[in-house]
């Protein structure tokens, strides 16, 4: 616990050069609240003063706690504040006295405000790129938000998430110090950042003296898990280290969630924790606690209809999936600082939750908008890797919303109903997808089963979605999500097949009606059997429209009739 301190304590005087070992950084911020800590090369008399101008005008007292001797973190807690407003600091130890700097209260969540939140993880430094930290704070960040919004960082930016990892080792000073605190020092002292352990922490003391986090868990696990909102955004952290890999924390969560559903104030919910369930670009660190937390949001966000992230780190590198029947987004913020995992170096898996992974740095910018349309916005903002530099370059961006149409229903084309088809050369053909919200084709699945009235055990099952980059290629380049080839079935065979459509947004639409047909393994001249319109109805003469041309062996050709 930190001690309080008076005028009147007495401390040996330590002859020694006296300054600020880590300037003043924001925790737990509150519409009405905000926590100020810093560090100082030894004990001294500190306050901080503060005010709604730079003239400041008022004073609080500091609790300190000892971190490494004769060094003090120092902490104040400002209350009474009003939301959604500026206020001015600076912080005094001893004799020296901290620059100016200022930040703002979080709005009071009724008021509706839009907010927006970087998230990034891996900050523990790469030996041969021993700044990089700082240039994802000064050139990627900072220089992101000024150029792309103006104003002051911290009038465009409300908070900072930060799932582990944030330095090599928990139990070295010099670590947090010189590394995390000393290069995030611009950012940090104007917004408040939120962080959860990662596995290089190892749960050192120095992790808890120098963060001042909501202390909501389970009693005797606090700052260990968590949760904190702003505007319509509910924050859960997580600790998804071995030791703490318990049902305590997952019935937390779950009661957690539970309230959530019924909060009319929260619109999205987004947890972090430190390690994957699914990582492509390093499996060993697959985890299977952070499956059960999956479990957990997908079956949230289905029960309720909120959508949910879940953003992790571990692996050195950006990826993000969903997942396949939950409005649930799966994202790695990593590596804003520490060695890329680079593709070829470990054991590596294409998952196919996952439409993007990428082995370079970066960071993740949320875009949140409340109101009557509550949507948040995800971007990818890379840096580049150790060949290819990149100056805040968007790789990847998604948008999802509260309030989502589904997509039309797909109607089969072919083959339609008891069409006899060749098994050898099986292709399902759907209409075009549209979507009333104008939304774009996010993925298809396609199913066969013996029985139309019984899709459960499924002869053929696939999901597609319009991109996958792994290994730096894209291997959905040029699959239009509407139709699907299968390799073989067994002839003289009864079946029947639906799709559904998917948008952008993670919206579903509804089954498609179910078609039988029937394989025949004798048909083996190609003739013209059948030309149909992209509603499946019978068209020999058409003009001005698209027609599929379907043969006797199975193959169709897609034709664009004008005349």
């Amino acid at each position: 616990m930190k001690k309080l301190l008076t005028m009147f304590l007495y401390l040996p005087v330590i002859v020694l050069s006296q300054d600020f070992t880590i300037n003043p950084y924001l925790q737990n911020a509150s519409s009405n609240s905000i926590t100020i800590m810093w560090e100082y090369s030894n004990w001294d008399v500190s306050f901080v003063e503060w005010g709604n101008t730079d003239t400041l005008g008022n004073i609080d007292s500091t609790n300190f706690e000892i971190t490494s001797y004769p060094s003090c973190v120092f902490t104040a807690k400002l209350t009474g504040l009003q939301s959604n407003t500026k206020y001015y600091y600076k912080v005094t130890t001893g004799g020296s006295v901290s620059a100016v700097f200022d930040f703002y209260t979080p709005a009071n969540n009724v008021y509706e405000k839009s907010i927006k939140m970087i998230v990034m993880s891996d900050m523990q430094t790469d030996g041969n790129n021993p700044e990089k930290f700082t240039e994802i704070i000064n050139n990627g960040i900072i220089d992101y938000l000024q150029n792309n919004y103006g104003g002051n960082t911290n009038e465009n930016l409300d908070m900072i998430l930060i799932p582990g990892d944030l330095v090599s080792t928990g139990t070295n000073y010099s670590h947090w110090k010189d590394e995390f605190f000393a290069q995030s020092e611009p950012l940090f002292s104007t917004v408040p950042f939120y962080p959860v352990l990662g596995n290089h922490e190892v749960n050192a003391n120095l992790y808890f003296q120098y963060m001042d986090l909501p202390e909501n868990g389970t009693p005797g696990y606090e700052e260990h898990w968590w949760y904190k909102d702003n505007s319509n955004v509910r924050i859960i952290g997580l600790n998804s280290n071995s030791d703490y890999q318990i049902q305590d924390q997952l019935d937390w969560l779950d009661s957690i969630l539970y309230m959530t559903s019924l909060d009319n104030t929260i619109d999205f919910v987004f947890a972090q924790l430190h390690h994957p369930h699914k990582s492509e670009q390093w499996t060993p660190g697959n985890t299977s606690f952070t499956g059960d937390v999956i479990s957990l949001l997908e079956d949230f966000t289905t029960n309720c209809g909120k959508p949910t992230i879940h953003f992790y780190g571990h692996t050195h590198g950006y990826s993000r999936g969903q997942s396949k029947d939950h409005t649930h987004l799966m994202v790695n913020v990593a590596t804003s600082g520490g060695y890329i995992d680079y593709w070829g170096e470990w054991p590596q898996q294409d998952y196919q939750e996952y439409s993007i992974s990428q082995d370079e740095w970066g960071y993740v910018l949320l875009e949140v908008e409340a109101g009557s349309n509550p949507q948040f916005t995800l971007k990818r903002l890379s840096i580049g890797d150790d060949f290819i530099t990149k100056k805040n370059s968007l790789e990847d961006s998604v948008t999802i919303r509260l309030y989502n149409n589904s997509p039309n229903t797909p109607i089969g084309i072919f083959p339609l109903h008891l069409d006899t088809i060749n098994s050898n050369t099986m292709i399902l053909i759907a209409d075009d997808f549209f979507d009333p919200d104008g939304d774009l084709h996010g993925s298809s699945q396609w199913q066969i089963s013996n029985d139309c009235n019984d899709f459960t055990s499924l002869v053929f099952d696939s999901w597609k979605q319009y991109e996958n980059w792994y290994l730096d290629i894209n291997t959905q380049v040029n699959d239009t999500l509407t139709d699907e080839i299968i390799s073989s079935l067994d002839g003289s065979s009864y079946y029947c097949w639906r799709v559904r459509y998917r948008d952008r947004g993670l919206s579903w639409s509804e089954w498609s009606n179910p078609i039988p047909f029937v394989t025949d393994n004798s048909i083996v001249n190609k003739k013209l059997v059948r030309i149909v319109d992209v509603l499946g109805r019978e068209a020999n003469k058409k003009s001005n429209m698209i027609l599929f041309y379907i043969y006797s062996d199975g193959t169709v050709e897609k034709k664009i009739i004008i005349e």
